[in-house]
């Protein structure tokens, strides 16, 4: 679905955001995650064509994303963490909106508005916060693009609505639609993500499947500190920590202590995952 190879991209050149990085996004629900300014949100700019590459290529359903071809537009939506509110009702505004997109279905929004209890006559621009970020995302789900890019989607959600979020993209992921999410808040969402990219600067440290990971890495949660761990934290049950997996043994992933393994012992991982 998505093709990047050798891409670079800078706001100044002296200070590259990335550099020659290649990376193939298929189908599933990918949480892309990485430290405030690695270039998160300027990746999906890239892959909606909002941003330029300086140098390499990004390739969306067959197109350059750069050209932002109506046959791309129409195959992709990307809803930014934080947009311009229109100023109908959403029921307007997907009138309006929704014959850009050829697989949209209107039962569909009506189904996830009702899931998070949203008024569809009132204006957005008389809603709070949550509420519109609501009804963007069910417009934004609704669309039925093929590749679907969310920039942190949760923030401004209460409790009962990141549930509905997550039951909601659980249940439209399919073998043809690539639903891209990028977010800092992975409690919200470490049931829900697969694969897991990981970004540094200029570089991906990790694009693999919760079954590779806990292939190749152990967590534990112990009484007593382990030895020889990639990264560890104690909590209050004792210790949590990541191991490499030498042992084939089978354990749960917990994505907090896997960012932390990753970005601290970046050359290691790429040595694990390579071999």
């Amino acid at each position: 679905m998505i093709q990047i190879s050798n891409l670079s991209f800078y706001y100044k050149k002296s200070a590259p955001i990335f550099e020659g990085v290649t990376l193939q996004i298929k189908s599933g629900i990918y949480g892309l995650l990485g430290e405030n300014g690695v270039g998160k949100t300027s990746l999906l700019h890239i892959i909606s064509g909002l941003r330029f590459p300086k140098s390499g290529s990004c390739n969306v359903c067959g197109y350059e994303s750069y050209k932002r071809k109506p046959g791309m537009l129409s195959q992709l939506f990307f809803l930014p963490e934080e947009f311009n509110t229109p100023s109908e009702s959403i029921s307007t505004y997907a009138k309006l909106n929704g014959v850009f997109y050829p697989n949209f279905k209107q039962s569909e929004l009506d189904e996830y508005l009702d899931i998070f209890q949203v008024d569809r006559q009132k204006k957005m621009t008389q809603m709070s916060f949550g509420q519109k970020k609501k009804a963007m995302i069910a417009f934004a789900i609704a669309a039925n693009t093929p590749v679907l890019l969310l920039d942190e989607p949760t923030n401004g959600l209460d409790i009962p609505s990141k549930s509905q979020f997550r039951k909601i993209i659980s249940s439209v992921s399919t073998s043809d639609k690539s639903i891209v999410i990028s977010t800092h808040q992975v409690r919200d969402l470490e049931n829900l993500i697969d694969p897991i990219i990981i970004l540094d600067r200029n570089q991906v440290l990790l694009n693999n499947t919760v079954e590779e990971i806990t292939q190749k890495l152990h967590f534990t949660y112990s009484a007593t500190k382990p030895q020889d761990s990639l990264y560890c934290e104690q909590i209050l049950q004792g210790y949590s920590a990541v191991s490499e997996n030498v042992d084939n043994e089978e354990s749960i992933l917990n994505i907090e202590s896997l960012f932390s393994a990753v970005v601290l012992n970046k050359e290691k991982i790429k040595n694990i995952f390579n071999n």
